[in-house]
């Protein structure tokens, strides 16, 4: 049975864990309320065995036409300053996700909620298209999956990427991707085309080589060797192909790093980064419950080492700080990737997407332009 009481505003809340048969498949072993709500929600036994008859946790996605698609950002530790986002919430339930949070913007947990209840921008396209077509509009590199990503399972029905991609490719528009997703391969035709003026790159994340830690830690993602395989379409096909490892999850997989970079150069990466595991808000209780229940044994060391790099705290949100941390742990982790990328060739060049290409569409019923 479920309990609603009134509450202040915490970042996270008490309460116990999701049964497992409930949030089989899933990330996250809570689904405390979110931080802007003021009644919190409990599940308990009442001794009538209720608990057994709730459902498990099932996705459904929800279509959320957009009022805008452009999002901006000033952040001086980003490289880019505009995104897309094809959709809210992530199915792939990656336990570190630091998108988690902004699901309490929408009246939900950043816990199982932020895996099952989906949003898909279906006019993402058109919004873009009239975006672009702005006289006023000047062109950069389009970064889309920096919050969730945009190749989870549900594009393959929805093609909401798709038709984003198609639209910067018909404006010459450059694109820069992030994901963790084998999908990112279906549009190898648009990319290889795009890349091959100048106008697209890909990154893809691989946090691990060890096929269990993926499954417990991104359960609804593909593996980390097909991963990999999707990075050597991706360099065959001439996109210039990134790999990050990221988060590093120091005690976890920082053991990893350069076996992880080896693979990446062998699967014909070129570039190569890295960001430590960041747990602002609700995170942070996300990734404590998830690390107690999947790796006890080792869940007292991750947190001493990563509060080592954040001041005695589980995070630091300062910039540049909160990508990496700083101390003695730190630099040892930077000192690795960089003697690791030194020593396999990578980021030895990073040529600039072009901008000059970029042509404004014009919208039915705009005056075409007269050159």
């Amino acid at each position: 049975m479920q309990h609603f009481r009134r509450q202040p505003k915490p970042i996270a809340s008490p309460g116990g864990l999701v049964d497992e048969e409930r949030r089989r498949g899933r990330g996250a072993q809570s689904n405390h309320t979110g931080r802007f709500e003021t009644e919190r929600r409990e599940t308990f036994d009442d001794g009538w065995d209720g608990l057994a008859e709730l459902d498990a946790f099932k996705t459904t996605v929800f279509d959320d036409p957009a009022r805008t698609i452009i999002t901006r950002n000033d952040s001086p530790d980003i490289s880019f300053d505009r995104s897309i986002n094809p959709y809210r919430g992530c199915e792939h339930g990656c336990i570190y996700c630091f998108a988690r949070p902004t699901h309490c913007y929408l009246g939900h947990s950043a816990g199982l909620d932020f895996e099952t209840k989906l949003y898909a921008r279906t006019n993402a396209a058109q919004l873009l298209e009239r975006e672009l077509s702005n006289p006023r509009y000047q062109p950069a590199c389009m970064a889309i999956g920096t919050n969730t990503d945009p190749y989870q399972p549900i594009e393959r029905d929805r093609r909401i990427m798709r038709s984003v991609l198609e639209v910067l490719e018909r404006t010459n528009h450059p694109v820069g991707i992030v994901t963790k997703s084998t999908l990112i391969t279906r549009d190898i035709d648009i990319l290889a085309r795009m890349a091959e003026r100048g106008l697209a790159r890909a990154a893809l994340s691989v946090t691990t080589l060890d096929p269990k830690i993926a499954r417990a830690m991104e359960p609804r993602a593909p593996t980390p060797r097909r991963r990999l395989d999707a990075v050597k379409q991706l360099a065959a096909a001439g996109i210039p192909t990134t790999v990050m490892v990221a988060p590093i999850i120091p005690g976890l997989t920082d053991p990893e790093i350069e076996s992880i970079l080896e693979a990446a150069h062998e699967a014909g990466a070129t570039q190569a980064g890295y960001v430590m595991l960041r747990l602002p808000l609700e995170i942070s209780t996300l990734f404590r419950e998830w690390l107690a229940s999947e790796f006890p044994n080792r869940a007292d060391r991750v947190m001493h080492l990563l509060q080592s790099m954040h001041g005695g705290r589980d995070y630091t949100a300062e910039f540049s700080i909160r990508q990496r941390g700083t101390g003695p742990y730190a630099d040892q982790i930077a000192a690795r990737f960089r003697l690791a990328v030194r020593r396999l060739g990578l980021n030895t060049e990073r040529k600039q997407l072009r901008t000059d290409l970029f042509r404004h569409p014009v919208l039915k019923g705009q005056q075409m332009a007269l050159f």
